[in-house]
């Protein structure tokens, strides 16, 4: 590859790594997603929300690059996040939300509001009665 090619190659990635991070798309939530605070600690214990949980067994965190990411990484960090909780109440899917996702409000902290609230899932917004 000649300097020209080379330098191409390196421009294109530098632009679509710019263009990726300012246009990031808009996430799509499940319904029972809720929103909450996390502090990681060793895997697979969590604080949520101040009380202790731990991830289940397949776990899938998000970052707020939507890249999955170990939860090994996480530790010592504390975000705020929508998650899932599987049939045994232990945390399921997590996305570390971003500034913009975090600033849709209201959004469910509680699985009785989220049976209370509408959810319109194309706009990704809760309605409170």
């Amino acid at each position: 590859m000649n300097r020209r090619t080379a330098l191409g190659v390196a421009l294109g990635v530098v632009c679509s790594q710019s263009a990726w991070t300012q246009g990031q798309p808009t996430r799509q939530f499940p319904r029972n997603a809720l929103r909450g605070v996390i502090e990681f600690s060793e895997p697979p214990e969590v604080l949520l929300n101040g009380s202790p949980y731990r991830l289940s067994p397949g776990a899938r965190i998000r970052n707020a690059n939507n890249m999955v990411v170990l939860s090994g990484t996480m530790s010592g960090s504390q975000v705020s996040v929508h998650y899932t909780l599987d049939n045994s109440g232990q945390l399921k899917d997590i996305w570390v939300l971003r500034d913009e996702e975090l600033a849709r409000k209201p959004w469910p902290k509680t699985p009785l509001q989220a049976q209370k609230w509408e959810f319109d899932a194309g706009n990704q917004t809760w309605t409170q009665p």
